[in-house]
């Protein structure tokens, strides 16, 4: 009887994609990347070293391309198109700040435009004292940011949602999108096909249709019956997506990987929900990107990629190239943050993995490139995310968000304002009470955490004199509706991040609902309220009961990221009574699993509880 291929290969790759995480967390390496360590396994038992995988396997290659594919559509996913379309935090201020960031997408592109300068730099350098030819291909490779190291490192130090961390952010986002069309470009330039350049507009135009058809059936109530159990209709959709944009970008003459990254582009653009982003990213980091990573590693030849003198020189060049091309332009944050954040921004900057190893791969089929120079390029990129990530932890400063607290003005000065700030006002919540001096006798003392501040009128010259929109949450409680939809206005344009506006005129809440802003109706209260007494007035007066109020925190904390609950370490004087998950609200159990953005309500003591809203709220 004859056999197919034999799969011992295979099992050999396998086993060593499941070990490789257990040895990361037994040895305590944790700042080596998994994908670094994975390449080194390839590496110790491929070419280099033990040679127990046959790197010419069917299965491997097919499983390996799959994973080249999955690493470029995850790539594409990451991006986080909502970041082009933030509002400035221009005049949010923060203790860190020399001064307040300009528009922060045109700082980026500023920052990515340098590197991009200085990569054009060095390639043409490197070319003229001979070291490498290739200058379009060099300037890919030096400006070129792994999202796939940036933001696990930002999320593992919690400063993924902070200032710097946005911007370190955005960078590696503008560089991840715009080196991968240059990569499509190199590929389309240099291979030997006979299709027109011209002929990638109708990927393009098909990557539009799918977006809009994506729209439809994101909405669609059948779709959402059919996501469950076994149906899994949307995981079904997706991979549909990738083999289709994967076959239309071979047949107009580009890159496959081209049209996994932009399947990426489109799932992000439709804003999928987490359990699908996680259903996702376990396909591909659980089973088919190791693979890949790992036959990287096989691949590699050491003995006699060390046997060419060139790799003592090209390797250090790139090492250098990579670092001074994101340090030089990212020197203009000193204008706003300390040496220490600036310097560890750069060096975070400079990891670099994923597109590199595309592009060696890619020059390499298309006969650019030796198999020599590819694994040098890829070697260089190896060295510099297990380097980067470590010295960006040891230079950025510990503690940044130890003494978070929550700034709240309220405007306006009557008998629901004044309780309602004495109330929260202590621990977590610093509140500014802001009135007019015409509208009040009340002369109270300010006290560690509760201001009371009077101003001659409602103006932004007034406000702006006292920090009124320096926020996280501005109330608009006064009696005069005009003066609330005024201030409202200038926080919203001051960028504040929630706005909770009282109305009484029922009139204005189609208005006030448009506008974005969190709607308090004294009426509907005051309805709810004696409804709530006259069915349950025992759960009423649980309500109002200090101690035994219900509270809502919201996770933004990522290092709680997928923790069961049952794991969580903060487990004191609390009850957790309910998930609110996007559209799903769940009842906790001990194996529910807690996900960023969650939003979770529970009962206990207001103490304990603060401590939690700091631990979970980090900002």
């Amino acid at each position: 009887m004859e056999h197919g291929p034999s799969v011992a290969s295979l099992a050999i790759v396998v086993l060593a994609a499941l070990l490789t995480p257990i040895l990361i967390n037994r040895l305590r390496v944790s700042f080596l990347p998994v994908v670094v360590a994975e390449i080194i396994v390839g590496v110790i038992i491929g070419r280099s070293f033990l040679d127990i995988v046959d790197a010419s396997d069917p299965w491997l290659n097919i499983l390996s391309t799959l994973g080249f594919i999955f690493l470029m559509f995850l790539s594409g996913l990451e991006i986080d198109f909502d970041a082009f379309t933030q509002k400035s935090s221009s005049q949010k201020k923060s203790k860190l700040l020399k001064r307040p960031l300009p528009n922060t997408l045109m700082l980026t592109i500023g920052i990515f435009l340098g590197i991009l300068a200085l990569s054009f730099l060095f390639a043409f350098m490197m070319q003229s004292f001979g070291v490498f030819d290739d200058v379009f291909l060099l300037v890919i490779i030096i400006s070129t940011i792994s999202l796939g190291v940036v933001v696990p490192t930002l999320k593992e130090a919690n400063l993924i949602t902070t200032q710097m961390g946005q911007v370190i952010l955005l960078v590696a986002v503008i560089a991840d999108l715009a080196t991968m069309i240059m990569l499509a470009f190199y590929s389309q330039l240099y291979a030997d096909s006979s299709q027109p350049i011209w002929l990638m507009a109708i990927l393009v135009g098909f990557a539009i249709l799918f977006y809009f058809l994506g729209r439809v059936m994101h909405q669609s109530q059948l779709i959402r019956q059919l996501n469950n159990g076994t149906m899994q209709i949307g995981i079904r959709g997706v991979f549909a997506l990738i083999i289709m944009l994967v076959a239309l970008a071979e047949g107009v003459g580009a890159e496959n990987i081209l049209g996994a990254f932009i399947a990426g582009c489109i799932v992000s653009l439709l804003k999928p929900d987490q359990d699908t982003v996680h259903k996702l990213d376990s396909f591909g980091y659980g089973f088919f990107i190791p693979i890949f990573f790992i036959m990287v590693g096989v691949d590699l030849d050491l003995p006699s990629l060390f046997s060419d003198n060139r790799v003592f020189i090209l390797i250090p060049v790139l090492l250098a190239a990579f670092l001074l091309s994101k340090l030089i332009p990212v020197g203009i944050l000193l204008r706003y943050f300390d040496l220490k954040r600036v310097t560890a921004a750069g060096f975070l900057l400079t990891s670099t993995l994923s597109l590199i190893i595309a592009a060696a791969v890619i020059a390499e089929e298309i006969g650019m490139i030796t198999s020599a120079e590819s694994g040098m390029f890829i070697l260089s990129a190896v060295i510099a995310c297990i380097i980067t990530p470590v010295v960006f932890k040891q230079l950025y400063p510990e503690g940044e968000n130890e003494e978070r607290s929550i700034n709240v003005t309220i405007i306006g000065n009557n008998q629901l304002t004044v309780p309602v700030a004495h109330s929260i006002a202590g621990g977590l919540y610093h509140v500014k009470l802001v009135f007019h001096k015409n509208y009040t006798d009340s002369r109270e003392k300010n006290t560690e955490n509760l201001s009371f501040n009077e101003i001659p009128e409602y103006s932004e010259e007034c406000l702006d004199a006292i920090n009124a929109f320096d926020a996280d949450i501005v109330v608009l409680g006064a009696n005069d509706s005009d003066i609330n939809w005024r201030v409202a206005q200038m926080a919203e344009q001051h960028g504040v991040e929630r706005i909770i506006y009282r109305v009484d005129d029922p009139t204005q809440e189609n208005a006030v609902k448009e506008s974005g802003f969190e709607l308090f109706s004294t009426m509907l209260s005051s309805k709810t309220l004696l409804r709530g007494l006259i069915e349950s007035p025992n759960m009423m007066q649980l309500l109002s009961d200090e101690e035994t109020s219900i509270y809502e925190i919201q996770m933004n904390n990522y290092r709680y990221d997928d923790m069961m609950l049952r794991d969580f370490p903060f487990t004191g004087d609390i009850i957790f009574l309910r998930i609110l998950r996007g559209q799903e609200s769940l009842v906790p159990h001990g194996d529910t699993q807690l996900f960023v953005d969650d939003r979770i309500f529970m009962t206990g003591s207001r103490e304990y509880v603060e401590e939690l809203k700091r631990e979970l709220e980090l900002y």
